[in-house]
């Protein structure tokens, strides 16, 4: 067994195949271990909207103000489970910034989440239910969601039910978000994953087989013995 895998592990097609499976098995490792630190099954999302962005602001790119206490198109953000009665209400920038399910007004509306801010909530029959506000949003203004087809428990008045809580804003990161988008809404994104990947092997396999050295003829050895013997 253990002179098969030296065997095995001679071979470069083997060691890269390895190398593949374990940065795979880190990513995971990271993913389940993120959610089991953070109490989410969203601990890592992107900012894929600008309706955190202040309103007296041109642009939404996050370029020109990255650190604003908001969130910008392409910031990245860490998202941490917690306890609803943990969330703080209050208008920008006093209230915390939550993430969470998006109502559902028939069955074959698409879950969605949303990121916004938490500017009111209101204990009813047991239950905290949240009034959110984009940022960027005029005003006092505030959301209006509508009647979650499931019932009383999910929303209620406009606002959404603790049930559809998954986390609170515990972190951003600016621009690197831009890198995930880009991933998930453009075929440029697998392209350039997929160009990647090539140029990786051609680096590790291609190349080397013409600038490396030719090899010899004769065994090395072989060609000992033979220069011993005369």
């Amino acid at each position: 067994m253990a002179s098969t895998f030296k065997k095995l592990w001679k071979n470069e097609y083997f060691k890269t195949a390895i190398m593949i499976v374990a940065i795979i098995a880190v990513v995971f490792g990271f993913w389940a271990g993120s959610q089991f630190v953070l109490n989410t099954s969203y601990p890592v999302l992107a900012v894929a909207s600008g309706s955190m962005c202040k309103t007296e602001y041109m642009y939404c790119d996050g370029w020109s103000h990255p650190f604003e206490p908001t969130l910008h198109f392409g910031d990245l953000i860490i998202v941490q489970g917690v306890d609803a009665k943990q969330i703080k209400a209050g208008f920008y920038p006093e209230g915390d910034i939550i993430v969470f399910h998006r109502p559902l007004s028939s069955p074959n509306t698409q879950d969605e989440l949303i990121v916004h801010r938490v500017v009111e909530n209101e204990t009813r029959n047991g239950l905290i239910y949240f009034r959110t506000k984009g940022d960027g949003s005029s005003g006092y203004s505030t959301d209006s969601w509508p009647q979650d087809y499931r019932g009383f428990n999910y929303s209620w008045n406009g606002m959404i039910s603790e049930k559809m809580l998954v986390g609170k804003v515990v972190m951003r990161i600016p621009w690197v978000g831009h890198i995930a988008l880009l991933m998930h809404n453009s075929s440029a994104g697998i392209f350039i994953i997929a160009v990647l990947i090539i140029v990786l092997i051609m680096i590790e396999f291609v190349i080397p087989l013409f600038t490396g050295k030719e090899e010899e003829a004769v065994p090395r050895g072989e060609l000992g013995k033979f220069v011993k013997d005369t």
